[in-house]
């Protein structure tokens, strides 16, 4: 009862005879508001800070180990200094028709990872009954429960691996793409024609001109040298020609 004679509140005795007869609680003293806010706010942040330390804590490990013991297949790194942007590249399956192919994925932390799972998504297009055309995947270990099969044991390396899988062994029972899936049941063969050519066009083409490029820039680069290397000579010995007679 003491608590309450410190109350601010200007209502008259009236009206809070009306409140007690018709069962409605006292007003709270605004001093113990602005006492309970101060006291959660303090709280939530220490609480978010933590949370934040922790994150970044597991991800420099993971990322580590992605580094020094990466799955076959597979790498992953941060893009600048932000470690919650990440990117990802996975090979191609030997005997799929996805073989050859080198596919580059976005990599995305929310704040409450672990508890909540990464947001991944292809940049390479892919053709696949189980990612759409923006690159989006379904997979369980990348939805919450009860819906997906996502835990905090989990982690980059392994939803990675999922999908490496996934690639190998696609599931037309779970499709992004109705019309893929279709085919991959009831039209096998033309399915992995089409795979195939979206690999080469996407996924193989354009690494391969990359390299061609680097192979014919490089005797280019080899010529510009050997013609610097051939006038050095020629401009020491104008040298002398050039200076002022004293």
């Amino acid at each position: 009862m003491a608590l309450f004679t410190f109350s601010t509140s200007t209502r008259s005795a009236r009206e809070e005879k009306c409140d007690a007869d018709e069962g409605n609680p006292k007003s709270v003293p605004s001093e113990l508001f602005f006492l309970f806010e101060c006291t959660t706010s303090s709280f939530f942040s220490e609480h978010n800070a933590c949370d934040g330390m922790q994150r970044a804590s597991r991800l420099k490990r993971e990322l580590e180990m992605l580094s020094t013991e990466p799955p076959p297949g597979i790498t992953c790194w941060q893009t600048e200094e932000r470690i919650d942007d990440l990117r990802a590249q996975i090979v191609g399956g030997v005997g799929t028709p996805y073989e050859g192919g080198i596919f580059s994925l976005e990599v995305k932390i929310p704040e409450r990872y672990p508890f909540e799972p990464p947001n991944m998504r292809f940049l390479t297009p892919i053709y696949h009954p189980n990612i759409d055309n923006s690159g989006r995947i379904c997979h369980d270990a990348l939805k919450l429960p009860p819906k997906g099969a996502w835990k905090p044991s989990l982690n980059i390396s392994t939803v990675l691996t999922s999908i490496q899988l996934l690639m190998v062994e696609p599931n037309p029972d779970d499709p992004l793409m109705a019309d893929i899936s279709s085919e991959f049941k009831y039209n096998k063969y033309l399915f992995t024609e089409k795979a195939k050519k979206w690999t080469q066009e996407h996924a193989i083409q354009t690494n391969k001109g990359v390299v061609e490029d680097d192979k014919e820039n490089a005797p280019d680069q080899k010529l510009a040298s050997r013609k610097r290397d051939g006038l050095c000579p020629q401009q020491e010995a104008e040298e002398p020609l050039k200076r002022p007679r004293v």
